[in-house]
């Protein structure tokens, strides 16, 4: 009894001190006022970009997680878990995260107001590659009945570090620069992990069903396009998309040098 309740006062203490240098509710930023010469895409002329990232050789092997220091995440992965470093399926790669990298000049996007969703159920982080762009609201879940503390450690923008203790509690946060990527862990759970490519336009997917993707309303023009992936780095190619022009793309990745 007495344990349980210091180990109790010792989260709270860590929580509240944790709140204090980076927690809690983040105020939204000042919305960006668009630069005199900001273009805006006419949809009706724009073309788009689909494709897959391929993987060439044979799938590598997830190593399992080694949940045992956490009981509540043991009950929860009864099959035990393995790590999503390589998604490889039908000879495509999942969780890549593709984007237009440069090109769009002085188009102007204003940020999305509805939030992205990064849910810790099962002791994992979901989804473990998403995307977001710039100023647009991220809204972090604990869905689990066991503390997470949500650390999130960018280059470029505001570390941020904070404890969720309570099942259903969420938090508000809000990148104000671009970034690939933006790494996030749990100090709590070592094998948590999730990747964040932060955006200031909507040309970006995180591929899927065998490493497909599809970038909607590319407006004319040429583009640096690329693709990244956690353990296996990056790639670019440069594509030129007329109006009203459906272009195939295509990376491949190999496996990693051991």
């Amino acid at each position: 009894m007495i344990g349980g309740m210091l180990r109790f006062l010792a989260v709270t203490v860590v929580g509240v001190v944790l709140v204090g240098c980076g927690g809690g509710q983040q105020p939204a930023p000042a919305a960006k006022t668009p630069p005199p010469n900001a273009l805006r895409v006419d949809t009706s002329k724009a073309g788009g970009l689909t494709g897959r990232v391929l993987f060439d050789g044979p799938a590598p092997v997830n190593p399992p997680l080694k949940m045992s220091a956490d009981p509540i995440c043991i009950a929860a992965n009864p099959n035990g878990a393995t790590s999503e470093t390589y998604g490889v399926q039908d000879g495509g790669l999942d969780n890549v995260f593709v984007y237009v990298k440069d090109g769009l000049g002085n188009y102007y996007f204003e940020a999305p107001t509805e939030p992205v969703k990064l849910d810790q159920h099962g002791c994992r982080y979901a989804p473990h590659v998403f995307d977001i762009r710039v100023r647009q609201p991220l809204e972090i879940v604990n869905s689990d009945t066991t503390l997470h503390n949500v650390h999130a450690m960018p280059q470029a923008n505001q570390e941020f570090n904070f404890p969720q203790q309570i099942q259903g509690m969420k938090n508000q946060k809000t990148f104000t620069k671009p970034e690939v990527m933006v790494h996030f862990k749990c100090d709590v759970h070592g094998w948590m992990s999730a990747y964040a490519g932060v955006v200031d336009n909507p040309y970006f997917a995180v591929t899927a069903n065998g490493g497909k993707f599809e970038l909607k309303d590319l407006p004319a023009g040429t583009y640096t396009i690329e693709a990244w992936h956690e353990r296996l780095g990056t790639q670019t190619q440069k594509v030129t998309v007329a109006e009203k022009e459906s272009k195939d793309v295509s990376f491949t990745f190999k496996p990693a040098a051991s």
